[in-house]
């Protein structure tokens, strides 16, 4: 079976060579618009591509504002403070997630509360989450949820659209409005997927993306928020030093972060967005590529959960076991065909194991069974 795939991969990228798991693809505008920047002299914080990728963005994600930054991290950082994550406060999210949404969380001196997944959209369940909160929190008399045990404030709930794949948004907005938790979508693997017509990032107070090399589309580092235009404009705000505008004075009203994306790299973001519906589709062909290859096999490829349209950015497959699992790793590598496993849950990690958590089965069993497959937009004309 094993051998079987490794061909397989091959013929889909047309080469004998190493096959990364997600390489970026520049076909288009990229060298033309870069070097307008260098022509320009404007490659930093200032220039027009940074405020023409906004727009771009915002229109194609259909949220009133987007505001770039200089990474997905740096995103979920801000979104959080513009949340009003406080020290001390704990944030929702899920174990099996990439280690930037815990990180971000302690960035802000607040700790994250771990609700198990569902194994159908690999991301934050609701029902999870409802059972933990009526077990253990309440709503005070000024409207926070608090902790039964020690009074601890649970602020925000950041689920993350895991390669790509819609959370149940409908079910765990109910229960964040019912606990009065805002909503944060670490939408960073997500761009390009749908729930129910309604592109991921939308939905919640604040979205993040990222732009990181191995994206769908790249800016080689970056990130975005979306929101309200309200929001957009303190996010604006907050991640450009905050500063006041004046002709020349410097004059700060508070501490900012200086999270700018440069010029630079939105020019080349500009350039692969242009590029972005064709990258969907080649990553849909693939998808179902797969999804057909697997018909009768003994690994079950991932799928996206019904009612959403996903970007399908990292195809996986969840094996037997693992036992399966680490042999199809070591076959596939050693075949020169990256593969990966899904990310150790973030529980294990040594500085937030002492952070609360609800039971995680289905985390734990997937992080026992997923492997994600080559998933490069394929060759022109593969």
């Amino acid at each position: 079976m094993f051998d079987s795939l490794v061909r397989f991969v091959r013929e889909q990228y047309g080469t004998n060579e190493y096959i990364p798991l997600h390489a970026p693809v520049f076909r288009g505008r990229e060298r033309e618009l870069v070097l307008d920047t260098i022509d320009s002299t404007f490659v930093s914080s200032v220039g027009a591509y940074v405020d023409q990728f906004e727009k771009d963005i915002a229109a194609f994600t259909g949220v009133p504002r987007a505001v770039a930054v200089m990474n997905g991290t740096a995103a979920l950082h801000a979104a959080l403070k513009l949340a009003e994550v406080k020290p001390g406060d704990l944030v929702v999210t899920q174990s099996l997630t990439f280690v930037a949404t815990c990180n971000a969380i302690s960035y802000c001196n607040a700790e994250p509360l771990f609700v198990d997944v569902d194994r159908h959209t690999l991301g934050l369940s609701p029902s999870a989450l409802e059972a933990w909160l009526d077990e253990h929190a309440f709503i005070d008399d000024h409207g926070n949820c608090l902790t039964l045990a020690e009074h601890r404030r649970i602020r925000a709930c950041l689920p993350m659209h895991t390669f790509g794949h819609p959370v149940d948004l409908d079910a765990l907005i109910s229960v964040c409005d019912r606990w009065h938790l805002v909503l944060i979508e670490d939408a960073a693997e997500s761009l390009g997927s749908y729930y129910k017509g309604r592109h991921t990032g939308g939905f919640g107070k604040i979205g993040v993306l990222s732009f990181n090399g191995n994206k769908i589309m790249t800016t080689g580092g970056g990130g975005m928020l979306l929101t309200d235009e309200q929001t957009g404009k303190r996010a604006k705000h907050l991640t450009t030093t905050a500063k006041i505008p004046h002709p020349y004075e410097f004059v700060h009203d508070e501490v900012g972060y200086n999270y700018r994306m440069p010029n630079l790299n939105a020019a080349l973001g500009c350039a692969q967005l242009e590029q972005l519906p064709t990258f969907l589709d080649s990553k849909r062909t693939l998808a179902m590529r797969y999804i057909q290859f697997f018909k009768n096999a003994d690994l079950q490829p991932i799928v996206e959960p019904d009612g959403c349209h996903s970007n399908y950015w990292l195809n996986g497959v969840i094996c037997r076991d693992k036992v399966q699992r680490d042999a199809l790793l070591k076959a596939t590598n050693d075949a020169g065909v990256m593969t990966r496993p899904v990310w150790t849950l973030m529980t294990r990690l040594p500085f937030y194991t002492h952070a609360l958590q609800g039971p995680l089965s289905n985390a734990k069993w997937l992080e026992d069974r997923v492997v994600n497959l080559p998933s490069s937009v394929l060759p022109a004309g593969a």
